[in-house]
């Protein structure tokens, strides 16, 4: 048998191939990484709002949660939610005489990475908003427009473009931090990858068939980025 042969064997999407493997494990990171990423950008947007616009104890609190979050290695804080969180919920349950229950990993997996991103997309969509022109906001409060229609309307149109590049690196990198809930024994790309390498003793193989994956996933991204990058750059001067 050939080497190419071999590989290709090794790689077929069905046993005693595992591909079909790696591509559920990709498709489990990819699917992990779109709910934290949606849960973070919901968390930013309130921790965003609550900075600039929330009361002194508001403001220390959410200081405090971006700072540990981003103080705190990913790792530690993904096993340390991951088994604390659980455990604390159990224990309210049983407080309250109710029996415990047992996680859902993707739910887990999904919350851990979400609290994890929220702290950046604080900083970021904070920073964004905070780039937006004040005479715009104050014409939008000139005309009589609520809270929500003028975040709908101006805030949120103006300050995309600004958060963007943040928001593009932020989500490369929940696509690789996702590969740390392999820790937790989530079955992802990573843990795919290990599990397959493990068994056919062809890690070399196994590791650069990931690697691959990995890059296109984020050469997707980088599309999908660069679209929203022109739809909300549309009628802007260009830069020289």
């Amino acid at each position: 048998m050939s080497s190419t042969q071999s590989v290709l064997e090794l790689l077929a999407p069905y046993p005693p191939g595992w591909g079909g493997v790696l591509l559920t494990g990709a498709l489990s990171t990819v699917t992990i990484s779109l709910g934290a990423y949606a849960f973070g950008i919901l968390i930013g947007l309130v921790g965003a709002l609550g900075k600039l616009t929330g009361s002194r104890p508001i403001v220390i609190g959410l200081d405090l949660y971006t700072t540990a979050v981003r103080a705190i290695p990913e790792l530690i804080l993904i096993v340390g939610l991951y088994y604390a969180g659980t455990d604390g919920i159990n224990r309210l349950l049983l407080a309250a005489g109710l029996p415990p229950i047992e996680i859902n990993g993707f739910v887990a997996a999904v919350a851990v990475l979400g609290i994890v991103q929220g702290a950046y997309m604080t900083e970021v969509l904070r920073g964004a908003i905070l780039a937006i022109p004040v005479g715009q906001i104050e014409a939008a409060k000139a005309f009589g427009m609520r809270p929500w229609v003028r975040f709908r309307r101006i805030v949120l149109p103006a300050l995309m473009p600004n958060a963007l590049p943040g928001l593009a690196n932020l989500w490369m990198s929940v696509t690789k931090d996702s590969a740390l809930i392999a820790v937790v024994g989530y079955q992802e790309l990573a843990l795919a990858t290990r599990l397959a390498a493990a068994n056919t003793k062809h890690y070399f193989v196994f590791f650069l068939a990931a690697a691959f994956l990995y890059l296109g996933i984020t050469l997707l991204s980088n599309m999908v980025f660069r679209a929203l990058e022109f739809r909300f750059r549309r009628g802007q001067p260009k830069s020289a």
